[in-house]
């Protein structure tokens, strides 16, 4: 099993990295990791747009699946029937939010490998064929300023740190709508949502500093830039779907309008029909005479 895997993913990704290396001018590893990291997420951005979307998806669900569960707290399948139902009305899969980033973990895992033990010498006897060997991979990168990746690097745990604050800060759930001052109905589990999200923008990035304060910088580069590139692509998809709702919106509103408009026209086209039909005066005094 552990050969599959060094097959599948740790011999690629790293044969990949000295490949970056070979042919980045100066030979920079700085330089290397980051266009390494860049592919990375080029390749699962699929997946990863696929899970943004569900949990975003689930988020504004959430007041429905409440008012179901107080209604039917009383008979557990008919709630489980009216939630699939929920979900199929609304096209959203409870469980694709959490398949992507578990696809995510042995990239994550092999990377791990190859900045954990990859980076000198004795490892460069698994690269291809065709890929050229270096001799020697010089871990302190000219790119960022002299920074030895092979070690633990403090600042990178930072900047680690923050781009993680940074990206979940943009899915944190809103608190639940009020009016007069009062919760809407049925957005219980939309607030607890809330408070578990508020917790964890603030529990992971700490997590994340300790734990990059202890792992080579390379590693923690790595997962600086990746997080970084989540939250960007985040930013692209929000702003994305704010332009569609507004297109959407916008057309509704177009529509309402041409629909009142041909109505108004109707109207008055009926009551130019029954001014015209109706006799005038002198007609009627004729008819009499």
């Amino acid at each position: 099993m552990i050969e599959l895997y060094n097959l599948i993913f740790y011999q690629p990704i790293f044969n990949f990295l000295i490949w970056l290396y070979n042919i980045i001018p100066g030979n920079d590893i700085g330089l290397a990791i980051i266009a390494l990291t860049v592919a990375i997420r080029i390749i699962l951005f699929p997946l990863y747009y696929q899970s943004i979307k569900s949990q975003k998806a689930l988020q504004e669900i959430q007041p429905k699946i409440e008012e179901l569960k107080k209604k039917y707290k009383d008979d557990k399948e008919k709630m489980s029937m009216e939630m699939m139902q929920l979900y199929k009305e609304e096209k959203v899969n409870p469980f694709s939010s959490c398949l992507p980033l578990l696809v995510q973990f042995p990239f994550l895992i092999a990377v791990f490998q190859v900045f954990r033990h990859g980076l000198n010498s004795e490892s460069l006897n698994i690269l291809y064929p065709f890929i050229e060997n270096p001799g020697h991979i010089d871990s302190v990168s000219n790119f960022l300023l002299g920074t030895d990746l092979a070690v633990p690097s403090i600042i990178l745990a930072f900047l680690a740190g923050g781009s993680q604050f940074w990206q979940a800060k943009m899915m944190m759930t809103r608190k639940p709508p009020m009016i007069k001052g009062k919760e809407i109905k049925g957005a219980g589990d939309e607030k607890m949502m809330a408070i578990m999200n508020k917790q964890m923008v603030y529990f992971m990035p700490f997590i994340t500093i300790i734990i990059g304060i202890s792992l080579p910088a390379g590693l923690t580069l790595y997962w600086f830039i990746t997080t970084l590139l989540m939250a960007l692509q985040q930013l692209w998809m929000f702003k994305r779907n704010n332009k569609e709702k507004k297109r959407e919106s916008s057309d509704s509103e177009n529509k309402i309008i041409e629909v009142n408009n041909d109505t108004e026209k109707t109207v008055k086209e009926n009551v130019q029909q029954i001014e015209s039909s109706e006799p005038t005066e002198t007609e009627t005094s004729k008819d009499k005479q």
